[in-house]
Order: C-alpha cells, then structure tokens, then sequence
C-alpha cells in the first residue's frame, strides 16, 4: 500500500501542463455535419458493474489494482479503485456537472489528484457528445464536440461502428487519448488512457466476474 502511495503523491508534482502542437486529426478531411449527437455507451448500463483489472504505468514505475464504475443513475457514475489485496484507494462519485469524493487514502487526497482524475473520468464515462465538425480518415469516422476549450474527438471505425479512440483536448493542444478495444457497443473489453503532458499510461483490461 506504501509503494501506491509514493508512486501517487510523486506523480501530482509532475502535473504541469506543458505545451505541445495544437491538435488535428492526422490524415483526415472535413465533411458534412449530421449534426446529431454522438455516443460513448461503454458505461451506459444501470444494471451492470464494469469491472476492469487495472495496470499504471507511471514515470517508470508499475502498480496494479482493481477498477469498478456503476452507473448508479442517469446523469451519475461512481468509481472505486482498490488494490490487489483489497485495499480501497479511492471512492468518488461523477456527473457531467457534479464530482463527489467519497474517500481518498490520506496521502492522495490532494487538490491536483481530485483534479486529474475529474477531467480524466469525465471524459472517459460521458456519454452523449454535442457534435461541432465531422470528418473521415481512411479508418475512421471522427466527430469533435462543441466546446472549444476541452473539445474531444471521437473515433468510431468505418469497419463495425464502434468507438474506437477519443482524444481529449485542451486549448487546442492534445493532452489525453483513450483507446478502447472490443466487440460490444456497451462494453469495451480493454481501454487504455494515455496522458501526452507526463509519463502516465493505464491499461484497463475487463475481467469477467461481477461484484454484487
């Protein structure tokens, strides 16, 4: 628990935002709007637990645990992370207006760690996107959403349909891709988050037993 604990607390100071080139999806063009939102249902079921080993790669560093969001109403998902013994980290409650932290273990319970995992856990589990500009690449049907301070394209395959990539930005500059991999439109088998600003990659893989 120790080891989590330092792995953490030395990644918050790492969590200066550092500039990079303004964000464009490579190799794509510009076509009609359909104007319609798009969605993200990986997590849009009421009646399931979304149960995922978790590995961080942070900073040369690994850690692994386990990682359960439910969708406990309409607007709200709640996330808990433990350790692989049973240890809970973090406990906290998520809407698209609202972030309620339940528990945090002492050392983590830092104004830069509730932010990082707000910003991150909002974009990962929102499900409709209002949609601004559309284009394609030889793969890809990619939607951007309105907002054009944290505007987020998605990524949905020409192939099955599903969604397949989004990338978070900020300003105009790429900071967070999340990559999912899958056969359903509602659950994504594995997704993997990779921050472009530090060295931070976590790697959800689904595992198949529910907790009640």
């Amino acid at each position: 628990m120790r080891r989590y604990l330092l792995l953490f607390s030395a990644f918050s100071l790492f969590l200066s935002v550092q500039s990079c080139k303004s964000y464009e999806p490579a190799g794509a063009v510009a076509v009609s709007n359909s104007g319609g939102p798009v969605q993200n249902l990986y997590f849009s079921s009421t009646e399931n637990d979304y149960l995922y080993k978790t590995q961080i790669e942070i900073y040369g560093n690994n850690l692994s645990g386990i990682l359960i969001i439910k969708k406990i109403s309409d607007e709200t998902h709640r996330v808990v992370m433990t350790t692989d013994f049973g240890n809970k980290m973090l406990d906290f409650e998520i809407s698209d207006t609202d972030f309620k932290v339940n528990y945090l273990v002492p050392d983590l319970d830092r104004k830069v760690v509730k932010k990082f995992l707000e910003k991150d856990f909002r974009v990962l589990l929102k499900e409709k996107h209002a949609v601004s500009h559309t284009f394609e690449d030889s793969e890809h049907q990619i939607f951007s959403s309105e907002n054009p301070e944290q505007r987020n394209y998605l990524y949905y395959s020409k192939t099955d349909g599903l969604l397949k990539k989004i990338v978070f930005t900020e300003n105009g500059k790429g900071r967070l891709n999340f990559l999912f991999d899958g056969k359903s439109a509602i659950f994504a088998d594995s997704i993997t988050l990779i921050h472009k600003d530090f060295r931070l990659k976590i790697q959800l893989k689904r595992m198949d037993t529910e907790i009640d």
